[in-house]
């Protein structure tokens, strides 16, 4: 398997288990009644339990853009040390991003979001 699809799965593995401590998280914050329900009055979930939900949304929203051009670029026969390169940076930022965030360590989060961009960007140029 290529790198940069191995590295897609690698990706998931760490959405899914961001999925896990953001939930548990969740459940510690607010209780697992308000979670069961609608959550239409759920209450605000604070703290690294709040910032382990946020990681996680802005880790899914990555991720589809990181699919996306891997995929294309897999597809396409269009990969490379450059898409290599970028899929590795934005997976490892990605991986350092997940503790930090949840940690509340403001500018080194932007940096390593900053990364991950930068390996998206990577992969987009080599399809363009």
């Amino acid at each position: 398997m290529p790198l940069e699809l191995k590295l897609l799965v690698w990706s998931v593995a760490l959405t899914l288990v961001q999925v896990l401590v953001a939930a548990a998280g969740a459940i510690r914050n607010v209780g697992p009644e308000p979670l069961a329900g609608n959550r239409e009055t759920l209450p605000p979930i604070t703290g690294w339990a709040g910032r382990a939900v946020r990681a996680h949304r802005n880790m899914l929203e990555n991720l589809v853009l990181f699919a996306a051009l891997v995929l294309t670029a897999q597809l396409a026969g269009r990969t490379g040390a450059m898409t290599a390169l970028g899929a590795q940076l934005f997976f490892w930022a990605r991986l350092a991003y997940a503790p930090i965030y949840i940690l509340g360590i403001p500018w080194v989060r932007t940096a390593l979001f900053a990364v991950s961009v930068v390996g998206l960007v990577l992969i987009l140029v080599q399809l363009l």
